[in-house]
């Protein structure tokens, strides 16, 4: 699905180890305006169970969850209430 979907901010966190990945993606969704996409990249194993998490906590959607070996690339639409 994210193929097809305009991509409006990268967040390359590879190299940083968690918690570090979801608080700035936290971060970067707070600065974003409603409809905006963010692909965030991180290779931190526990941000699975955080960065996709977060965002629908947040009421955000996640678009898509890809993993190409250790690196994760999250796909998420800022939904802003």
């Amino acid at each position: 699905m994210s193929e097809n979907v305009n991509i409006d901010y990268t967040l390359d966190m590879l190299g940083e180890p968690c918690p570090f990945p979801g608080m700035a993606s936290i971060k970067a969704y707070d600065k974003m305006k409603d409809g905006e996409v963010i692909e965030i990249f991180s290779d931190c194993p526990q941000s699975i169970n955080a960065i996709p998490v977060d965002a629908e906590n947040r009421g955000h959607e996640v678009l898509s969850v890809d993993q190409d070996g250790p690196t994760f690339r999250y796909v998420i639409k800022v939904n802003k209430k």
